[in-house]
């Protein structure tokens, strides 16, 4: 049974099923690149539900669609007869898979590979004089015209991005999930693995935190004033080095009246912060106070040199 209405509807569901992946795939910005598999087959599950109806729609037409054809097999096999079925070619002897298998490897049968058999031989073994599959050889001319597409559109035209646009748009991406991963662990921080920071936007931060919280006490230089000692000379009260500068304005010193700043301020602030008093060192601002405390060095391999000046300390 041959019915045209049933043929454009087999031809138009797959169609409709890769529109509506496509669809999915659009709608979600490629969201399954950015987001992850998962995360973009919850996103999309509703869409995913929908193909697989689909899909269980179209498989089960094509088995109703043989069934019936099967049924009027055999209606007309009794009303005619064998002979008059196979004289319309409407009873198959094959199966459709056989069919297919014959006709994408066009395999000659066993009986006749004699007609086939090259000359030679080889320790008894001789070679069949087959014809190359016909899906090999499609494959071998698809891949022929997507190499010249591909050459194509990545080397002949502007459309498709060049080796180098593509490594530089992923060692900038790359680049931008290190920053958002260290943005996300700045808050480890503490003053056991503190480093200082030299990099001047992260040294522009500490000075406005500095400005707002700490000139009261040290100046608006560092310079010190009748509450607090000079921060920019190398004679500390609680120690120096990067490590003692974030102590001390984490834990503050209640004795004297600084507070612990690390109940108010982000440890990667707090960080910043330090990182700025220590580049005051060897600044030698205007007023300064007279040195408090006692000389510090940095050590060897274990403090790095400030943005600015010599060695680097919290009073």
């Amino acid at each position: 049974m041959k019915n045209k209405q049933v043929k454009y509807i087999l031809t138009l569901l797959p169609m409709l099923f890769l529109s509506m992946v496509a669809w999915a795939n659009e709608d979600t910005g490629g969201a399954a690149q950015q987001e992850g598999v998962m995360e973009w087959v919850l996103h999309n599950i509703v869409f995913i539900v929908a193909a697989m109806v689909i899909l269980g729609a179209f498989i089960a037409l094509i088995y109703v669609n043989n069934m019936l054809l099967q049924i009027q097999k055999v209606r007309l096999l009794q009303e005619h007869g064998i002979e008059a079925m196979e004289e319309v070619k409407l009873l198959d002897k094959e199966s459709w898979w056989q069919r297919f298998t014959k006709s994408a490897w066009e395999a000659v049968p066993i009986e006749k590979e004699e007609d086939i058999l090259f000359d030679h031989e080889y320790d008894g073994i001789r070679e069949l004089d087959n014809v190359l599959p016909p899906w090999w050889v499609a494959l071998f001319y698809i891949t022929i015209f997507f190499g010249i597409g591909y050459l194509g559109y990545y080397h002949f035209s502007d459309a498709g991005m060049s080796s180098a646009e593509q490594y530089e748009m992923e060692m900038k991406e790359a680049q931008e999930a290190v920053e958002q991963y260290l943005a996300s662990k700045a808050d480890l921080v503490n003053e056991s693995n503190v480093t200082a920071l030299t990099d001047e936007s992260e040294l522009a931060l500490g000075q406005s935190i500095f400005t707002t919280k700490c000139t009261p006490c040290h100046g608006q230089n560092g310079e010190g004033n009748a509450i607090g000692p000079n921060l920019t000379d190398e004679y500390w009260l609680h120690g120096g080095g990067i490590k003692n500068i974030f102590k001390t304005i984490k834990n503050g010193v209640p004795e004297k009246g600084m507070i612990a700043w690390g109940q108010q301020l982000r440890a990667v602030d707090i960080q910043r912060v330090a990182s700025y008093v220590w580049s005051l060192q060897g600044s030698n601002p205007p007023n300064a106070k007279d040195p408090q405390g006692e000389l510090w060095k940095p050590e060897e391999a274990t403090e790095g040199a400030p943005a600015e000046g010599g060695a680097m300390g919290m009073k």
